[in-house]
């Protein structure tokens, strides 16, 4: 592609120091000042006027405290601090086409280490309606053997986990970790079996402790585990 073409589809950046130089002085008044979420920031003419730089310079830093979620606009009260939402940049760069191997693998070491601690917060928070959608998901389970099936039953059964903790920090992370189970299929290892499936995983839910279902879990993700090793 030549450069004429590629000045059609993009725009020249301009490189702005000053700017980059305005957001840092706004984060270290955000820590000194201790402001939180619905506090409101001075005006852009009192910010641009202390730190001594244009309206537009001004601008640029606070365009990207928004694009983070630290502020934004309301009617009849200016700037305010919100609480960022700290998930949002991960989710609209995680995407499987983009990313090599090392990162999928990293994920998916992510997604092991979640849920071998997901025991307290499952114990805490299940109710029977949510083993009787686990059952009903491993019936499923018994009427498919294709790869493309067995994805989406492991996708369906983990996911109701993460979803009984009742965090939606960690329901928004396993939605946001779902490419890693292309990964896992392309790279399991079938020879390893585990000597813990869904089925025993419920009935510990369901009947045991949580220390019973720490180790049955642990049990379920070994050859995951062993699999990393080699």
């Amino acid at each position: 592609m030549s450069t004429k073409d590629l000045m059609n589809d993009l725009k020249p950046i301009a490189v702005n120091t000053r700017a980059d130089l305005v957001e840092v002085q706004l984060r270290e008044y955000l820590d000194k000042k201790g402001l939180k979420a619905g506090d409101v920031l001075p005006t852009e003419m009192d910010l641009s006027e202390a730190l001594g730089v244009s309206r537009n310079v001004l601008r640029e830093g606070l365009s990207r405290l928004r694009m983070l979620g630290l502020i934004e606009s309301k009617k009849k009260r200016g700037m305010v601090l919100t609480s960022p939402d700290i998930l949002g940049s991960f989710e609209r760069v995680l995407n499987p086409q983009l990313m090599d191997t090392s990162t999928l693998k990293n994920l998916f070491e992510l997604r092991l280490v979640l849920e071998s601690g997901l025991a307290d917060l499952l114990f805490l928070r299940k109710t029977d309606a949510d083993i009787k959608e686990l059952e009903a998901i491993i019936k499923k389970e018994k009427s498919g053997d294709n790869d493309v099936f067995r994805v989406n039953s492991e996708i369906a059964f983990h996911g109701k986990l993460y979803e009984i903790t009742g965090n939606d920090t960690l329901k928004r992370f396993q939605i946001m970790l779902m490419p890693v189970f292309d990964y896992v299929l392309k790279n399991e290892n079938r020879s390893i079996k585990s000597n813990v499936s869904h089925t025993d995983l419920v009935r510990i839910l369901k009947e045991g402790t949580k220390e019973d279902f720490v180790l049955a879990m642990r049990e379920h993700l070994r050859p995951h585990y062993e699999n990393l090793s080699k």
